[in-house]
């Protein structure tokens, strides 16, 4: 049987590599345009920044090398044309002779990737030698080149998403001053909005300046030629030395037409568990395919490395006779961004809701490990389905311990976890790993209790309860001086160890609002009152401190 496969980076290599290792038999063979194989997209804004020493690091493997390995045909700078799924054979340019030739397949996968978003403006400027993509290893010996050699001061990025952020703390990190032009209402737009305000805080802190709502409609070069100046949607021009295109990639289909092989609604190509298309002996992996949601089972088109090399070992397992299957991505992610670690799984708020499920929300903000060893607050955002209990989603910013928080988190999704699945938990701890009761054991404590006896209410919704004028009293438990500082619109102050006294004073038939400055303290005010007979009892979840947070996000 003879195996061909379009595209040599995570998916490609991963297909010939798996096929290999379960058959000696099978010929192989991968065509690949470009001239580099196997390479770390995402390692290259660390290479522009300097903490990669040298783009080798980011090709660790050439042609020969996988020949020798794998006895794999890996032909770079070979750009297939045609494919003709009738006849299984395909039209070949040879890129460096000009030649075009043809070669025949038993099966055929196709992984050649995303292409990244070019901007309508940016479409007649793309032989400018200072706007970039960063997509491949060209891409990133060219930037590198550049700023040798010109020295930029200024920089603008378009897009927001993990790309455009690293890049910004990057460049930033190079003394070269960001500008990042964004054409929604938030940055990562994976994130719910009021946790991506956090990274946003982050990245202006250190200097990264934000446009949010713009886009960019014209460009010209300054008279000089050598600058750009931009004008985008509210008319506001910008000159920089260089533009980065990070708006995000889309599913490089164009050689898919007439073919007849079938596009999902993300159009990425729609696949069968075992990376099948509808079209017989053509298979499709990594980031021109789609997948699916664990939780939903709908499509999810979420490209990333680490799915790309697993959906490669599955169409590899599958042509040579194995069983491998594909299970679906919860669209896990994590990013750097300065000192800050944000990170993504399952459904967001408005993505469960949409969903069709009515859903308990948690902020649960505790330091990653004990205080008296330098512990640092993380900030976790869960959401789990009040009719079952089945955590759905979390995000969570902080400086440490994020990563494994969010490994835990999306693997107790992947099994259908309930909030007190995760409170039972048997995680690692000592003081300078974790504390006691571990923030995650803490997030499905806090939302269990939500579900069943102890309700939480968001700062959006407190907000909204206000403004339409639903009476209510809110109780701030916390000290006079932090109350004094900040608080809630129109709380009364009584300290937790007063409350009991004080509760007489209350109406236990209005509805009542109790908060700390993060959550625990309300949380037991909010048991007091409950005992004493109050009908109805909410704690602000994450306290005075999110609801702050909120009131700048809102500009209220």
């Amino acid at each position: 049987m003879k195996i061909i496969i379009i595209g040599s980076v995570a998916a490609g290599t991963s297909v010939a590599a798996k096929a290999r290792r379960n058959s000696e038999e099978d010929e192989i063979v991968v065509y690949d345009q470009d001239s580099d194989i196997s390479y770390s997209v995402c390692g290259i804004p660390y290479y522009i920044g300097g903490e990669v020493p040298t783009l080798d690091t980011l090709t660790p493997r050439n042609a020969a090398w996988f020949q020798k390995r794998y006895n794999v045909a890996i032909h770079t700078e070979h750009r297939v044309m045609k494919i003709h799924p009738d006849q299984q054979k395909m039209d070949i340019l040879n890129l460096k002779t000009g030649e075009t030739v043809e070669d025949f397949y038993d099966e055929l996968v196709l992984a050649m990737g995303a292409k990244p978003v070019t901007p309508v403006a940016f479409e007649s400027f793309t032989d400018a030698k200072n706007i970039f993509h960063v997509r491949n290893i060209q891409d990133a010996s060219t930037i590198h080149h550049y700023i040798k050699e010109k020295q930029p001061k200024t920089a603008l990025i378009v897009g927001a998403g993990f790309i455009g952020l690293e890049m910004a703390e990057q460049l930033q990190q190079c003394g070269i001053d960001v500008t990042i032009i964004q054409r929604g209402n938030q940055i990562m737009k994976h994130l719910d909005r009021d946790m991506a305000f956090r990274v946003q805080q982050v990245l202006e802190k250190q200097g990264v300046k934000i446009a949010l709502n713009t886009v960019i409609e014209k460009i010209k070069y300054t008279d000089k030629g050598k600058r750009l100046v931009t004008i985008d949607n509210h008319a506001r021009e910008r000159e920089s030395d260089m533009i980065i295109l990070a708006a995000g990639v889309t599913p490089n289909t164009n050689l898919l037409h007439g073919t007849n092989i079938t596009l999902g609604s993300s159009h990425a190509v729609s696949v069968d568990e075992k990376m099948r298309t509808n079209i017989p002996h053509i298979s499709a992996v990594g980031d021109i395919t789609e997948s699916y949601s664990l939780i939903t089972g709908k499509p999810l088109y979420r490209p990333l490395g680490s799915t790309a090399n697993k959906m490669g070992r599955i169409a590899g397992d599958m042509l040579t006779g194995g069983s491998l299957q594909h299970r679906g991505i919860l669209g896990t992610g994590i990013v750097r961004v300065f000192d800050m670690v944000v990170a993504y799984t399952g459904l967001a708020e408005q993505e469960a809701r949409d969903a069709g499920f009515e859903i308990e929300v948690l902020y649960n903000i505790k330091p990653d490990k004990a205080d008296y060893l330098g512990g640092k607050e993380l900030t976790i955002k869960a959401i789990a389905d009040r009719k079952t209990g089945r955590v759905l989603g979390a995000q969570i910013t902080g400086t440490h311990g994020v990563d494994k928080r969010i490994d835990v988190l999306a693997t107790a999704i992947t099994f259908k976890a309930t909030a007190a699945d995760l409170f039972h938990l048997d995680l690692a701890y000592a003081p300078p790993f974790a504390t006691t009761k571990d923030p995650v054991l803490y997030t499905g404590m806090a939302l269990d209790n939500a579900i069943h006896d102890n309700p939480l209410i968001t700062p959006e919704t407190l907000i909204q309860k206000q403004n339409e004028g639903e009476k209510m009293q809110i109780i701030d438990t916390r000290s006079k001086k932090q109350f004094e500082a900040s608080s809630v619109k129109n709380a009364i102050h009584i300290p937790l160890a007063e409350l009991r006294e004080r509760a007489t004073l209350l109406d236990p038939t209005v509805l009542t609002v109790t908060y700390c400055n993060k959550g625990v303290t309300g949380n037991a005010a909010q048991n007091i009152l409950k005992n004493k007979g109050f009908q109805t009892v909410y704690n602000l979840s994450g306290g005075n401190k999110n609801y702050q947070l909120y009131l700048e996000l809102i500009g209220d």
